[in-house]
């Protein structure tokens, strides 16, 4: 690998680009933070309506995107493996089967958002709910959407950044000694499943035991 003209030689154009995700990632991170403080805050306020709102939110749909999730950073951290010895070919098929299981996720949860639909849990369009816990219901269904939202337009801008790096493979740009786009791409994907793992019982398994 050649360093661009900017760095002195390949291994401190790795170490700059390693440092300069991690930084982003930790942005991401005091972002999403910011969501689960809002959410913690509102929770306290609202126990028994969390706990009601919760109920009504789908875990069966939200289960089956949790193990989705999980198999595609599985399939990630296969692609960054075949990437780094040179199976181009493995590496091609494993970042198509994480790019599937991306758009698998979304399709589930877009199917989750119409049932919700369905049964006036979203606040705006078309909430309703009875008892004297609505307002609190609703709150909770206000950070529901706009937290799973903001979860599924960085799942949507990961699954454009695994194409790239598919498309780079398909190229043969990559070789065992330079895969650090891959392997960058891999963080940010296993981060926005990260997220999700937290996202996963905050917002479905409250109360339900």
């Amino acid at each position: 690998m050649i360093a661009a003209r900017q760095f002195d030689d390949a291994a401190q154009q790795r170490r700059a680009s390693d440092l300069g995700m991690w930084v982003f990632l930790a942005t991401e991170i005091l972002f999403f933070g910011a969501l689960f403080m809002a959410y913690t805050a509102t929770r306290i306020h609202h126990p028994q309506a969390f706990a009601i709102a919760s109920r009504l939110t789908d875990v069966t749909l939200g289960s089956i995107n949790t193990g989705v999730l999980l198999t595609s950073s599985l399939m990630m951290a296969l692609a960054v493996r075949a990437t780094k010895l040179g199976a181009r070919r493995a590496a091609l098929a494993f970042l198509f089967a994480t790019m599937a299981l991306g758009a698998v996720f979304l399709a589930i949860k877009g199917t989750e958002y119409y049932l919700d639909y369905t049964r006036h849990l979203v606040p705006v369009l078309d909430f309703s709910h009875p008892g004297p816990h609505a307002g609190g219901v609703e709150a909770f269904f206000y950070l529901y959407f706009f937290m799973t939202g903001v979860h599924a337009l960085h799942m949507l801008a990961g699954i454009g950044v695994v194409s790239v790096l598919a498309t780079m493979t398909w190229r043969r740009r990559f070789t065992p000694e330079y895969f650090t786009p891959v392997e960058l791409g891999g963080l940010y994907w296993h981060l926005v499943d990260v997220v999700w793992i937290f996202l996963y019982p905050l917002l479905y398994l409250v109360a339900r035991a």
